[in-house]
């Protein structure tokens, strides 16, 4: 059995203050970004670049309930994980496009990891996995 996990949706205001906070602060590729009449929405998906694993689909809340989820996708948890080959690079580049961090750097047994906030504030973790790490890149 193969299986694998393709996107994951991110619940968000607006398709295109999210796709410029994507793509231009973290520099995601637009994979896709199609309008569906029949259901008045847009179906958009970004990738870290380089990526081929699993993309985030830019949801945006169509009802009144799905409003303060905005943000808060996991009730204040770290959501994403953010895998880099070079944190360093990545972390003063988010820095110097005012992405805030909300818990500094710090080496850890599986690596280099800091937490920012996205546009919204759904926390994420900017990693880069130690080369011993079952996840780590080969």
């Amino acid at each position: 059995m193969l299986q694998s996990i393709v996107h994951v949706a991110l619940v968000v205001r607006d398709y295109d203050e999210a796709i410029a906070f994507y793509t231009q602060k973290l520099h995601f590729t637009l994979v896709e970004d199609t309008y569906q009449p029949e259901q008045d929405k847009r179906w958009v998906v970004v990738a870290p670049p380089g990526s081929s694993g699993t993309t985030l689909l830019l949801a945006r809340a169509s009802k009144p309930e799905q409003v303060p989820f905005i943000g808060n996708q996991t009730g204040g948890r770290v959501f994403l994980f953010l895998n880099s080959d070079d944190f360093w690079r990545d972390y003063h580049e988010m820095v110097s496009k005012d992405i805030k961090f909300v818990r500094p750097p710090k080496e850890e047994p599986y690596g280099l990891v800091a937490v920012f906030e996205d546009l919204y504030g759904n926390l994420w973790d900017l990693l880069q996995l130690n080369a011993n790490h079952p996840l780590a890149e080969k």
